[in-house]
């Protein structure tokens, strides 16, 4: 193996290196070669070569111990399938994978059969199971008969456990080759981002090389990390491999819309996803949508053990509209002309001395959801801030990361009555009512005490 400049193949159709040399050449190898080449290769018995564990994009650890081993030049064979054709190759595959472990499931079933078969055949002879060890020939080779029976049904649990491990086995051969992942529009959605997010990799990694690549035609002198002066053969090949990869992912992200249109889309977006709906989200059940944004939604678990919890899930997610009740956001009680007195901290000098400052904001604008403030006596731009409200119903700003420049103002007294669930008027109605319930009651007290009492009678009236 201590020739250089050997080829690897690297095969377009698994997309994975290919090691061919003779079983003389392995016997050669240092016990660390070994170790390496196994680390990460596998020997194909029907390739009659070594083949990489791991496929291209992830070639990097391949290809280093190829190098070692002084396969340092690369030859491609074959044809590069597209997504499509990789996913039904799969599938075959995994159809044949299925049929084999069932035919591995039955065997191991009727080999267990077999062995619990003697066993089993003596079920209702309770003296064969109950007669007592003999210390004679006879007795000797009954017990060793009985014995070799019990150690037969003991085998056969083995045969039964293999042969529940070859079902197993065989349904995740089934599942995968049904390509059921490709119905979910949730599994669609991550994997088209996962596309996307590739692609703009890409593009940004070309963008590199090219200046790197201008820079050499240029006359000037760049190196690799390791100190190796870059070439532009190099450059050129490290562009063709990223337009290589970006062209594959745009054709497994063609792929993947091509099953979402088959699906009709996505069912649901900002448009029809307000604040307040409840929705059926696969993993966590019923939940309330607390805010829609342009691609998630952020939710609060209604049921089960994480009731009360919150997360963000993306449109694809929700399989249902359970309730389309709209709820409207609370307004915060911010208002125009209020004021605050914030502090500042400024490091005039590098002794880490801060000289603080007093500066009152003023609210200049307010809308429902946003405050806009500016520093009373200059010249400063206005700065907007989001109130937020708080578990104790409290809502908030801060200025900036400052102690003390966090503000606090609570819920005006009507808004706590809407909060309770009763509409203002009504609230105000229900406490006047009460107020007047209590003082008749005090008035019928009062009345009972002034009544006059009964006049006593001292002899009979005419």
């Amino acid at each position: 193996m201590a020739e250089n400049n050997r080829h690897y193949i690297f095969n377009l159709e698994t997309t994975k290196i290919e090691l061919h040399f003779e079983k003389s050449e392995y016997n050669a190898m240092t016990d660390e070669q070994k170790r390496e080449l196994k680390s990460a290769f596998l020997f194909s018995g029907k390739g009659k070569c070594w083949v990489s564990r791991a496929k291209e994009p992830n070639l990097w650890r391949a290809k280093q111990v190829a190098a070692k081993l002084g396969f340092t030049a690369e030859q491609r064979e074959g044809e590069r399938l597209t997504y499509g054709e990789q996913l039904d190759r799969q599938a075959e595959r995994a159809e044949a994978r299925a049929d084999r472990y069932e035919g591995y499931a039955a065997n191991a079933e009727k080999r267990g059969e077999q062995l619990q078969k003697p066993l089993n055949s003596m079920h209702g002879d309770i003296s064969f199971f109950t007669q007592p060890n003999i210390n004679s020939s006879a007795g000797r080779a009954f017990t060793n008969y009985r014995n070799r029976l019990y150690a037969r049904y003991k085998s056969g649990f083995e045969e039964y456990r293999k042969s529940e491990y070859f079902k197993d086995r065989a349904q995740t051969a089934r599942e995968t080759a049904s390509k059921a992942q490709f119905s979910d529009p949730a599994y669609l959605d991550r994997r088209i981002k996962e596309c996307k997010k590739e692609v703009r990799a890409r593009e940004k990694n070309i963008i590199h090389y090219e200046k790197i690549l201008q820079a050499v035609e240029n006359g000037e002198e760049k190196k690799w990390r390791g100190g190796e002066v870059v070439t532009v053969e190099e450059v050129n090949a490290l562009i063709g491999r990223e337009l290589e990869l970006a062209e594959k992912a745009m054709d497994k992200q063609g792929y993947l819309e091509n099953c979402l249109d088959d699906l009709g889309g996505f069912r649901f977006s900002k448009d029809n996803v307000k604040p307040g709906y409840i929705a059926d989200i696969g993993r966590w059940g019923a939940v309330e949508i607390l805010s829609a944004g342009p691609q998630n939604v952020a939710y609060k678990i209604l049921t089960g053990g994480a009731a009360g919890m919150g997360g963000t899930a993306a449109y694809a997610e929700i399989k249902d509209i359970i309730k389309a009740e709209e709820k409207k956001p609370d307004i915060h009680p911010f208002t125009v002309g209020e004021q605050f007195k914030a502090i500042r901290r400024d490091y005039p000098d590098d002794t880490m001395r801060s000289v603080t400052t007093e500066i009152v904001y003023e609210i200049v604008k307010a809308s429902d959801t946003t405050i806009r403030l500016k520093a009373a006596g200059t010249d400063e731009k206005p700065i907007t801030r989001k109130p937020v409200k708080t578990y104790s119903g409290q809502w908030r700003f801060s200025i900036d990361d400052t102690y003390g420049n966090t503000f606090y103002k609570s819920a005006p007294a009507i808004e706590s009555a809407e909060r309770g669930g009763l509409p203002a008027k009504e609230s105000a109605s229900v406490m006047d009512k009460l107020a007047a319930a209590k003082e008749a009651v005090a008035k019928g007290g009062e009345a009972k005490t002034d009544k006059p009492e009964p006049k006593k009678s001292h002899g009979a009236e005419l």
